[in-house]
């Protein structure tokens, strides 16, 4: 889910109702490398810095997945709204 000029989201279940829940992709990107990683917030920074939105809206557009690197992890965001950290 995104808007052509807007912030990108990704749809997240929300474990309580079990409805899926838009979430800001830089928020659900920053989420998953935290729990995977033992990194801060402070180190892994903006994550902008690592992919730009308008990659991001083509992985939510176009459904093709990105791999790109955050302090040395893989990460890779699908149209799903899934994140693998390595």
């Amino acid at each position: 889910m995104s808007t052509d000029n807007g912030t990108v989201y990704l749809l997240q279940d929300d474990d309580d109702d079990g409805w899926e829940t838009p979430v800001p992709a830089d928020e659900v990107i920053t989420n998953a490398v935290l729990a995977a990683t033992d990194l801060t917030v402070e180190e892994v920074g903006d994550i902008e810095q690592y992919v730009d939105e308008e990659t991001l809206r083509g992985v939510v557009n176009d459904g093709e997945p990105e791999t790109f690197t955050v302090e040395g992890h893989t990460v890779t965001v699908s149209a799903d709204g899934r994140v693998d950290v390595e």
